[in-house]
């Protein structure tokens, strides 16, 4: 299976920069079968049935990007080096992973101060990623980066333009709740509280789970044969709640329609028995043509990159063959890509 067969042409100017506003007004293409239908994210109501059930990721993004300077007193003077970190995973006693730019102007046990009250200590490397040690922790290591940090935007954005406060509202789901992510799971970006509303009002049913997106969501597949690739791990929990009200969603006849590929992703990894049980963990299960679906009856999602594993999901649960003709409807009809783009509905046959 060959990473040239999840290639497409995408012309550049479909790569959305900015959300729909209001979020509901986005576009939503509804695949169903062979079926595809144009519609907009506030009609999701009308392709849903009274019992379905929305598996919802409640994953908080953090304000992951952060930008300080580094002090170094030697034989020639004082210099100082601009280091640009992408904060990646938590560690015990205040340490994070990160991605730091440029690396080699960071030694360890060198200090990177990013406001008055907010620094932290390069303790080593782990292969291409720093192990850095902040001087807060708990409440107070939240509150200083909320207010030293940006928003970590896709790179395929942040390449045309710089993440600014709007971003810190328009990157977070409205049922945002636990914080640890360092990307959004984007498909649940198309919700507000109107849509929201009008789907409890048809009875489609709502559960919450979580699992936080890493920045190994945005690393390109660099072998040519996909089924060498290997997955970032992401930690995600299902509860015993979200487990029992999706095992009676399942027993009533209703589907189970993950909003997003994080949620799918651990829903399959939780389900892998045929039945969702309460799970918590690391899961990088790769999903490409093949795989068996166990637990997702249909998937909102928005549109993804060529080449990329989202990709490989997308057509592992509609068909190769399908998808590729729903994105070239997709761009004929010029949706909005990636992030900030447009949204599907994907119904197998």
């Amino acid at each position: 299976m060959k990473l040239s067969e999840f290639d497409f042409d995408l012309p550049e100017e479909l790569i959305a920069t900015r959300p729909a506003r209001p979020r509901s007004s986005a576009r939503l293409l509804v695949a169903e079968g062979d079926r595809i239908t144009d519609a907009v994210a506030r009609d999701l109501p009308e392709f849903l049935r009274p019992g379905d059930r929305l598996v919802l990721n409640d994953t908080k993004v953090i304000p992951a990007r952060l930008s300080g300077t580094r002090q170094r007193h030697g034989d020639a003077g004082p210099s100082e080096a601009r280091i640009e970190v992408t904060l990646l995973e938590p560690r015990a006693g205040g340490l994070w992973t990160a991605l730091v730019k440029p690396m080699k102007k960071l030694a360890a046990d060198e200090v990177i101060r990013f406001s008055d009250e907010l620094s932290a200590r390069m303790e080593g490397r782990e292969e291409e990623k720093a192990l850095l040690a902040f001087d807060l922790t708990g409440k107070d290591f939240d509150e200083a980066l909320a207010r030293a940090g940006a928003m970590p935007l896709p790179p395929y954005i942040e390449r045309r333009r710089a993440a600014d406060a709007q971003d810190a509202e328009d990157y977070q789901t409205v049922w945002a709740r636990r914080p640890g992510a360092v990307a959004a799971p984007t498909a649940s970006l198309h919700f507000d509280e109107t849509l929201l509303d009008a789907l409890r009002a048809a009875g489609i049913g709502m559960t919450h789970v979580t699992l936080h997106v890493g920045a190994g969501t945005f690393l390109p597949v660099k072998v040519d044969d996909v089924t060498e690739h290997r997955m970032h791990a992401e930690w995600g929990e299902v509860s015993e709640a979200a487990a029992a009200e999706i095992a009676e969603t399942r027993r009533a006849g209703g589907r189970i329609i993950p909003v997003g590929t994080t949620a799918l992703r651990l829903l399959e990894t939780a389900g892998r028995s045929g039945e969702v049980v309460p799970w918590s963990g690391d899961t990088d299960i790769f999903i490409y043509p093949g795989f068996e679906f166990r637990v997702a009856d249909a998937l909102m999602t928005n549109f993804h990159l060529p080449k990329s594993t989202l990709m490989m999901l997308v057509a592992a649960f509609m068909g190769r063959a399908r998808i590729e003709r729903i994105y070239a409807h997709a761009i004929a009809e010029r949706y909005r890509f990636f992030s900030y783009g447009d949204a599907s509905l994907l119904v197998p046959a």
